[in-house]
């Protein structure tokens, strides 16, 4: 067992022990090539809860300051993060994970950019249209649902890949197949979400 998978072990292990942990969809995830997973972000356990119960490992954009921390500095690469700098277009960042998803890997990305502080969903950077756009990496949208509170119900939803081939014809722009790809996120929170949720 290598140390990614050692590390959606102990993931799991902790998630599942915390919470009523609910997976929908990982039959949505292609076996190979290239995924781009777009998920609402609500909590920092957000990217190992996205990761933990697929096969297939994730890459994930950390912010830069974590990588400046001795630890974190050596554990993260091998986790499958990678950094990025906030607060503008970090061109680095883009073309690696740009690498990532023409090698036929997984990048798991959170649009919003930032955690969410009243667990709506918010408005998505271009970033996520950037990557649907100049890859042929298969777009799934995610959602994360319920909160993390210990004993309360939490659900992971992959949803069905997106068809973006006219926006891909018709030269559509970042921000509007973000957009595009934020109203899938949306209308999968809404579909299941409980009442008691």
């Amino acid at each position: 067992m290598g140390l990614y998978q050692f590390g959606q072990f102990v993931c799991r292990t902790y998630l599942s022990a915390l919470y009523k942990i609910e997976i929908e969809g990982k039959e949505n995830i292609p076996e190979q090539g290239g995924v781009l997973l777009c998920c609402n972000h609500i909590s920092n356990f957000d990217p190992p809860f996205l990761g933990a119960y697929i096969k297939r490992p994730t890459r994930y954009m950390a912010k830069q300051e974590l990588f400046e921390k001795p630890i974190l500095k050596q554990l993260l690469p091998k986790l499958g993060a990678f950094p990025v700098k906030r607060g503008g277009a970090d061109k680095q960042t883009l073309r690696k994970g740009m690498n990532y998803l023409n090698d036929q890997e997984i990048l798991g990305l959170f649009p919003e950019g930032t955690r969410s502080k009243d667990g709506k969903l918010g408005k998505g950077l271009a970033g996520a249209g950037f990557f649907a756009l100049k890859t042929d990496a298969v777009v799934i949208p995610c959602a994360i649902i319920g909160s993390y509170k210990r004993g309360k119900r939490l659900k992971l939803v992959y949803g069905k890949p997106l068809d973006l081939s006219i926006q891909r014809e018709t030269k559509a722009s970042s921000g509007e197949v973000t957009e595009l790809i934020m109203s899938e996120i949306q209308a999968l929170l809404n579909t299941h979400k409980q009442p008691h949720d």
